[in-house]
């Protein structure tokens, strides 16, 4: 049997046109095709999954984005920061007796003659961005596969232009091939186009508000559920990269405002299109390097979780109970909503934090952090800084996008407030709503997005811990801990075995199901009254706080069910924590 007469990671546009003309040798119209993917999807899911070539793919990022040929497949992962609507484009149009297709491009590479024989398809746009406060040891998991691939660069160029020559149904080499006019000629800029490609696509990538690690990507999805992608959600996306400096708004509608944001505010020769062909939803754990393929046993879990404990006290200078509760922190997640509750979330305000101890506590906490959750933030929170911006994401519609605000965060990340900077002062009208948006962030797992006539709240998931010299009055955390450091200096350094054990850990444990028998539910139960009938001012909240704090032992563990021992270990820290406020 012939193998196919195209390479699917270097000229992916081959493969499309072939399924297409195969699939339109037994159909007249290709109106059935609106929905359907005519078979080009199975084609990739094949190579890329069945045939284990997804690490073959690179990934689209500032340093390759220098050397990745365009009309070639890329990976790209990112955040979804801004949703651009719809675009309606001539999927399919019938060239003198052959009928074409655009899918996957966005200029066509055939003249198209006015004719009826055109079929308007749609497609949405994503402006994704790098995750926010992605780490350099997550990022770096892929460099691998981008290295390997780099090198093999001159290799599958030479091989694209083999099967161009090879193939008998005219597969153009599509990165080089010329623009045509309607008239069937060259134009005159496409004998050049070849030489500005480089020098286009290399070092004049737009990033937003100066931020050069907020690489942006305009991602355009085929034949996808509104539903399966969301804001803020974080995807990886395999398509065709595409990048055209000259094209022009020719054929648009003068009232298509839409259309002419896009194209002015977000120009192709600054941000890369990638036409999506499958696309991912990512977990923490897709941004592990190397994951470890095991499960989480209670009994390897158990070692794990005693060396992290003491990584924990370590840098939190010899705070045995703090660490215990920075590791319930980093192990908790919002699991559920009930009338509006985020049930799992442990917010942590670490309080006693002086000028002596919060500079060195807050720099180890904020590093240890960084090296094990791939998403971490920080806000060091001053008088200014609160009157100075919105922290609301905003919409403008001058250009039609999104204006991120500092609160838009991926789900799974991590985010630090330091307010031992923070001193007594006025705050302005912007520094109110900012103080009302970190309050609801923290309590209710809600941002507020300004869409100028209307706002909008979005539920996310930021694990928020809180850094501050008595209780925040901003900040009203789940946990109020006082700081009692025992040691000044307490660095340590940690194997890079260790640091990839720990981030298997808080990725895989954090995870797991929960659940309490029917027995235990009743010990609970008791527990709760007794400590109602003892400190009346007990109240849902901190209940609530107990039993989250009874998962993420147990969880903590390894075990998907709630002991008597771990529920008594839930106590023992609850009353060890009081004692110090």
């Amino acid at each position: 049997m012939v193998g196919p007469l195209y390479d699917c990671l270097a000229n992916p546009l081959g493969a499309v046109r072939l399924t297409f003309e195969k699939a339109m040798a037994s159909v007249s119209d290709p109106s059935a095709f609106d929905v359907r993917d005519w078979g080009v999807f199975e084609v990739f899911r094949n190579f890329l999954l069945e045939q284990d070539n997804l690490s073959k793919v690179p990934m689209l990022n500032p340093l390759t984005v220098r050397w990745v040929q365009p009309n070639t497949l890329v990976r790209f992962r990112g955040m979804i920061q801004d949703m651009l609507g719809n675009e309606f484009y001539v999927g399919a149009f019938k060239d003198e007796s052959i009928w074409r297709t655009n899918k996957f491009v966005d200029v066509s590479q055939f003249p198209m003659p006015p004719s009826p024989d055109m079929r308007i398809w749609e497609r949405r746009l994503l402006y994704c961005v790098t995750v926010p406060g992605l780490n350099t040891w997550a990022e770096s998991a892929t460099e691998s596969a981008v290295n390997g691939h780099m090198e093999s660069m001159s290799e599958q160029r030479d091989k694209r232009s083999i099967m161009d020559i090879v193939s008998s149904n005219g597969f153009e080499d599509f990165p080089n091939a010329k623009r045509m006019k309607e008239d069937g000629q060259p134009s005159p800029s496409s004998e050049s186009r070849d030489s500005k490609t480089e020098d286009s696509f290399s070092g004049t990538i737009q990033l937003p508000q100066g931020d050069r690690s907020s690489f942006p990507c305009l991602v355009k999805i085929y034949n996808s559920p509104e539903s399966d992608l969301k804001l803020n959600e974080v995807f990886e996306f395999i398509g065709v990269l595409t990048f055209d400096p000259e094209l022009t708004m020719e054929g648009k509608d003068d009232n298509d405002e839409c259309y002419d944001a896009i194209y002015i505010h977000l120009p192709p020769n600054k941000v890369p299109r990638l036409h999506c062909i499958i696309h991912r939803k990512l977990a923490v754990d897709d941004f592990l390097h190397n994951p470890f393929q095991v499960e989480p046993k209670p009994h390897l879990v158990k070692d794990v979780r005693q060396a992290l404990l003491k990584h924990l006290t370590a840098i939190s200078c010899n705070d045995a109970l703090a660490a215990h509760f920075i590791l319930l922190h980093l192990l908790s997640r919002v699991h559920t909503r009930i009338d509006g509750v985020a049930v799992g979330k442990l917010s942590l305000n670490i309080t006693c934090l002086n000028k002596d101890n919060s500079t060195l506590f807050g720099s180890q906490i904020h590093t240890a952090i960084q090296n094990l959750l791939p998403f971490t933030n920080r806000i060091p929170l001053t008088l200014e800084y609160l009157n100075k911006d919105s922290f609301a994401s905003r919409k403008d519609y001058g250009t039609n996008r999104l204006i991120p605000g500092v609160l838009q965060l991926a789900e799974g990340s991590h985010l630090i407030i330091d307010e031992t900077q923070l001193e007594a002062g006025t705050l302005s009208s912007i520094g109110v709503e900012n103080v009302r948006l970190l309050k609801d962030l923290i309590e209710l797992q809600k941002v507020e997005y300004d869409f100028k006539y209307y706002k909008m709240e979005m539920a996310t998931d930021v694990q928020l811990m809180v850094l501050s010299e008595g209780k925040s009055n901003i900040m009203p955390a789940d946990i109020v801990m006082p700081f009692r450091p025992s040691l000044i200096n307490s660095s340590e350094v940690v194997a890079t075995g260790g640091l990839q054990a720990w981030r298997w850990y808080l990725a895989t444990v954090r995870t797991l199901s929960h659940t309490i028998d029917s027995e235990m539910q009743k010990v609970v139960e008791n527990d709760l009254v007794a400590l109602r009938q003892a400190d009346r001012s007990l109240g849902g909240q901190d209940f609530n706080r107990l039993l989250t704090m009874g998962r993420l032992i147990s969880a903590s563990f390894g075990e998907a069910s709630l002991s008597m021992e771990h529920w008594q270990m839930v106590k023992e820290l609850e009353r060890l924590r009081k004692e110090r406020l």
